[in-house]
């Protein structure tokens, strides 16, 4: 279990957190959602001891992150936004290398780096070294390296970003294993929707402040209906067309529909009839627009 407790911090005179509480209960797993720059990752790092609070506490299995870090940090594994390794290291060993940290000695930390290397997609690169790792390898050498100890608390740091489809499909794998296994996960995004799938209750974060703390249900529950419906093509004349089905917004090459009628046939025959290619569409709901309304943004 991770418990935050009336955490705050000064970078000079700037603070950065204000106050911050909230749990990460075993068997749960606990969406942090804010803006860049909010304190998402000021908050984990504080977490896992890489960063002192000014003031307030983490606990670690009941353990202070502050007065027992080294027995605290026994209990949490960790995976920061931009992993830093030694460049010129092979994987594989510096896997051992880490491992040593815990206690592990070297002939079973190789065992358990080929193991966890290749659970995580890189069985083919162990003997690379890590400057030859893209950002997205690197991401997966990191869920590897947090799972070194068995630990049953995780934190992850904006963890979907770099990662190809395969990687984020194997994360989210992970991260329903964990919970299943009982595990306490915090993970931390600017995007409301990245979280849906996964977490049960999501905290918002706003200028250093916590602002929001929902489970997923409620935050549905708000969310207005949306038809997104990906073309070949987006042109001016598109708004238009769709304008009588309701609010039309653009994302990339995707147009989303806010209030749709609840049958898509008659969109989707307008859009052919008009010479629109549909390439896909699916139907659900606009969690982006809770996500503003709670942090009090327009967006």
């Amino acid at each position: 279990m991770i418990e935050i407790k009336g955490v705050s911090k000064f970078f000079g005179s700037f603070k950065a957190l204000d106050n911050v509480s909230f749990n990460v209960r075993n068997g749960e797993i606990v969406g942090y959602v804010g803006l860049n720059g909010a304190g998402k990752t000021t908050t984990i790092r504080i977490v896992v001891g890489v960063l002192n609070p000014s003031s307030g506490d983490v606990f670690i299995n009941g353990h202070s992150i502050t007065r027992e870090k080294r027995v605290a940090s026994k209990y949490i594994g960790w995976v920061p936004e931009q992993p830093i390794f030694e460049p010129d290291a092979r994987a594989l060993d510096y896997f051992v290398y880490l491992a040593g940290y815990y206690g592990i000695s070297a002939s079973e930390a190789r065992s358990l780096g080929k193991k966890l290397l290749e659970e995580v997609g890189l069985g083919h690169a162990i003997e690379l070294k890590l400057k030859e790792y893209s950002q997205g390898m690197k991401k997966r050498f990191a869920l590897a390296v947090s799972m070194i100890n068995n630990p049953d608390n995780y934190v992850f740091d904006e963890v979907l970003n770099g990662l190809d489809p395969q990687g984020i499909a194997y994360f989210r794998e992970l991260t329903l294993r964990l919970k299943k296994n009982g595990c306490a996960v915090l993970f931390s995004s600017h995007i409301l929707s990245e979280v849906e799938d996964l977490a049960d209750r999501v905290v918002f974060i706003h200028r250093g402040r916590i602002v929001g703390d929902m489970s997923m249900d409620e935050i549905k529950s708000m969310a207005k209906p949306v038809l997104r419906i990906r073309v070949e093509k987006i042109d001016d004349k598109l708004k238009d067309l769709l304008s009588p089905y309701g609010k039309v917004e653009f994302e990339k090459n995707t147009v989303v529909i806010v209030n749709p009628p609840s049958d898509p046939s008659e969109i989707l025959t307008t859009l052919l009839k008009n010479g629109y290619r549909v390439l896909e569409y699916k139907q659900g709901r606009s969690l982006e627009d809770v996500f503003f309304r709670i942090i009090g943004v327009r967006k």
